[in-house]
């Protein structure tokens, strides 16, 4: 039986896709290689049907394309010219010297206005599975302490726990994003590895995480907000004594 004309594929349509893309890809790496530099007149209509052998259509549909990325711009009656490239917008958070106190102690106070909230909203809305795991990443943290272990991934995972118990994703994205920096002892470190805490230090930030949990279970928002606010609080003032000495 004769193929219908409903199921017959548009060879002719798919080809000249392809070939847009091949001359855009073609112009667009003689632009990136300096070949054609800002301010410079691309050739004509004509001169580029001919060089790639292709449909006008083609060529002008390549350089809507390029026109569409910023890479050129047309001017009417006189041709198409490079543009200067678009100065590139640096990336939230990568412009942190983690080497540096002071950034982290940036860092902190960020923190401290956004994981305030997270814990307050983490109390009003947390799932009972949710609260078992802030529960569990403490246990974690405990047990590492205990140990001798480094806490650095448990202190992360308690923290990520409760901004993900907001059931609003934008908390966890955030600390997500933070990174390294999220664990100012682990990024103090010239070596990378994570910084041992005196015993008196990690029973502060036992207690100060109790006292986060106990409020998350409790449901007491202000009090959940503030014990937050606290312990990043007094995780300031340790890098600031740690910036003066250093003076």
């Amino acid at each position: 039986m004769p193929m219908s004309n409903a199921t017959a594929p548009d060879n002719t349509a798919s080809q000249g896709k392809t070939l847009v893309a091949k001359v855009t890809d073609a112009l667009s790496g003689q632009i990136g290689t300096g070949h054609y530099k800002p301010g410079d007149r691309l050739p004509s209509e004509a001169q580029l049907t001919q060089e790639f052998g292709v449909s006008r259509t083609v060529v002008r549909e390549a350089i809507a394309a390029l026109r569409s990325g910023g890479l050129v711009e047309a001017r009417h009656g006189i041709g198409v010219f490079v543009l200067e490239p678009a100065p590139s917008t640096p990336l939230p958070f990568h412009g942190i010297d983690l080497a540096r106190v002071s950034s982290l102690i940036e860092m902190l106070e960020l923190r401290t206005a956004v994981e305030g909230d997270a814990a307050a909203l983490a109390a009003l809305r947390r799932s009972p599975a949710q609260e078992e795991q802030i529960a569990e990443a403490f246990d974690s943290f405990c047990a590492s302490a205990a140990e001798g272990r480094p806490t650095a991934e448990a202190d992360f995972n308690f923290h990520l726990a409760i901004a993900q118990a907001t059931n609003n994703p934008r908390f966890s994205e955030f600390l997500q994003m933070l990174g390294t920096a999220l664990i100012p002892r682990r990024a103090v470190s010239a070596s990378g590895e994570e910084t041992v805490l005196a015993s008196a230090e990690l029973s502060r930030l036992i207690s100060e995480h109790e006292a986060i949990l106990i409020a998350i279970q409790d449901g007491d928002e202000e009090r959940a907000r503030s014990a937050m606010r606290q312990h990043l609080k007094n995780s300031q003032a340790r890098y600031r004594s740690m910036l003066r000495a250093a003076r």
